[in-house]
Formats: structure tokens, C-alpha cells, sequence
């Protein structure tokens, strides 16, 4: 199972439809799909961008938890590794951009 994802938890088989997605899950995707983010390696991931923590952390565990996110590599607890879209998040990606669909956050 993913980092992050226990199959008892809310949202843990969440659709991962593009059309749910809102500007803040876009733009994290978008950030991990540039190369620019770090995960850390716990149960709770927590997102690194550009080196800095991301603001919205319970917006990182929702993507990990729809499975659009995840480490590239495994490493130490606690550790951060590079975040890397899933094939679910590049499919998410495309979508919302092909769709322009885009909730508020």
C-alpha cells in the first residue's frame, strides 16, 4: 500500500475524478510534476516544495491518499525522498487541464 494510505481510513478509496479536483490539489500536482517536490517518508507525508513545507498539508495526504501521489524511492522514516505523480495523478493532471475543471479550494 502506498505511503500514507490505510485502506480504514476516510477517502482511502476515493474516485480520483479530475473533475473533483480544486485549484490547491491541481497546483500540488503540478509542483510534483515538475520535479520540485520532496515527500517525507511517514504514514502522514508530508509535502516539500522547492524545499520549503507545504502550506497545506491535509491537501498532500488527500493526494496520497487518492493515490495521485507518492514517493519515488523508498527511505528512512521520516526522511524525504522525491514525490512523483502516480499514473492516477498524471491522468488526474491531464484531465483537469484538457477539462479546465476547477473547484475553489
Amino acid at each position: 500500500m502506498p505511503i500514507g494510505q490505510h485502506a480504514d481510513q476516510p477517502g482511502a478509496r476515493e474516485s480520483g475524478r479530475a473533475s473533483e479536483l480544486n485549484h490547491r490539489e491541481r497546483a500540488t500536482l503540478r509542483a510534483v510534476a515538475s520535479g520540485r517536490a520532496e515527500i517525507s517518508c511517514s504514514c502522514e507525508p508530508d509535502l516539500f516544495v522547492d524545499g520549503l513545507s507545504c502550506c497545506d498539508q491535509a491537501t498532500t495526504r488527500t493526494l496520497v491518499r487518492r493515490g495521485f501521489i507518492e514517493a519515488a524511492v523508498e527511505g528512512p522514516c521520516g526522511g524525504r525522498v522525491l514525490a512523483v505523480l502516480t499514473a492516477a495523478g498524471m491522468v488526474a493532471l491531464n484531465e483537469s487541464l484538457r477539462s479546465g475543471a476547477v473547484t475553489a479550494a
